[in-house]
């Protein structure tokens, strides 16, 4: 089955539909990252700090404690569960564009790898593995590029006239 191209032909109420999903699922990813600079300052210290605590720091404005077992278990099960269901999803819609096929399998199959470099990173520097904090920013930051990638392609060839 041919699927390179199939956008273009959709019915109107589809891509509107897929549009504002892409439009509402933007504005949730991004707040997310919104979210992770309140936080961690999208910096190796600021997210060691966000995960290890900062109570020998006694200059901190803040003060920043350890999270616990139960904290980083549901943090890692959610963001994995949610970022590979929204990527999937993204998948799914971006299989139907039309882009070479090595660009689209890559744009597919890479967020994946991300989530869990990401969220396993995060793991593993509560488990004070300190060099993981590159990692996840290095990850978090390829994540962040796919998904906006990934999202403006589609949104570009659904309100693109059709050949």
């Amino acid at each position: 089955m041919m699927l390179n191209g199939c956008i273009q032909s959709l019915p109107k109420e589809l891509k509107l539909l897929i549009g504002i999903f892409l439009v509402v699922l933007s504005i949730g990813f991004y707040t997310g990252l919104l979210f992770v600079n309140e936080t961690s300052s999208i910096s190796t210290n600021g997210i060691e700090e966000n995960y290890l605590g900062n109570e020998n720091d006694e200059d901190a404005e803040v003060m920043k404690f350890k999270k616990s077992p139960k904290e980083m278990l549901s943090i890692v099960h959610s963001h994995i569960l949610s970022m590979s269901l929204i990527f999937f999803l993204l998948g799914v819609i971006l299989s139907i564009t039309n882009l070479p096929n090595k660009i689209k399998l890559f744009l597919m199959i890479e967020p994946f790898f991300s989530v869990l470099f990401t969220f396993g990173g995060l793991y593993f520097l509560w488990k004070e593995i300190l060099w993981m904090k590159y990692l996840v920013i290095f990850s978090g930051t390829f994540m962040t590029l796919t998904f906006t990638a990934s999202t403006l392609i589609i949104l570009y060839q659904l309100i693109r006239k059709q050949n």
